[in-house]
């Protein structure tokens, strides 16, 4: 039951007035009282009941605007993802966990002339390498994926008309 211009902005409502459903009531004429034929005005949320409802159908998503949004929202979460193993690793070495592994380890071993050291593994410039690396192949695949599932969505809403969204105004 949903209607565009050209400009994608009209809506229909339920009840098939389009005028009324797209037409913005004046800070006046939202904030007058109403009166129901007494002499006391009744709120106007109380004369709205509800609010109105409309009825829309979302038949298409934009490929690109998907692609662009998914794009920077992957990137957002790649930089925070880096920033999390950043310090999440610093909270560890200022803990020494590091060090405790390195004894552990070592007590496990009892190798004399080659002592472990888990910094040869797990030092923070490796780390933070290995978090960019994952962010930079996330942010490609969740920006392929989402652009996919934009196609995808367009494809069945052909088929089977589109998601179908009631909006309320309260």
């Amino acid at each position: 039951m949903s209607t565009a211009d050209q400009t994608g902005t009209s809506m229909r409502s339920a009840s098939g007035s389009s005028a009324e459903a797209t037409r913005p009531l004046s800070r006046a004429q939202a904030e007058a009282p109403v009166t129901n034929g007494s002499a006391s005005p009744v709120p106007p949320a109380a004369a709205r009941g509800t609010g109105r409802r409309v009825r829309l159908t979302v038949s298409r998503v934009d490929p690109w605007s998907a692609m662009k949004m998914s794009f920077l929202l992957s990137v957002a979460l790649g930089i925070a993802g880096v920033v999390m193993i950043s310090v999440l690793w610093m909270i560890l070495a200022g803990m020494g966990v590091f060090d405790q592994v390195n004894t552990l380890v070592g007590q496990i071993i009892q190798d004399g002339e080659n002592t472990f050291d888990i910094m040869d593994f797990l030092g923070f410039g490796r780390v933070v390498s290995l978090a960019i690396v994952v962010g930079v192949i996330d942010v490609i695949l969740m920006t392929a994926l989402a652009t996919l599932a934009a196609f995808l969505y367009n494809v069945s809403s052909s088929l089977v008309g589109g998601l179908q969204l009631t909006l309320t105004d309260d």
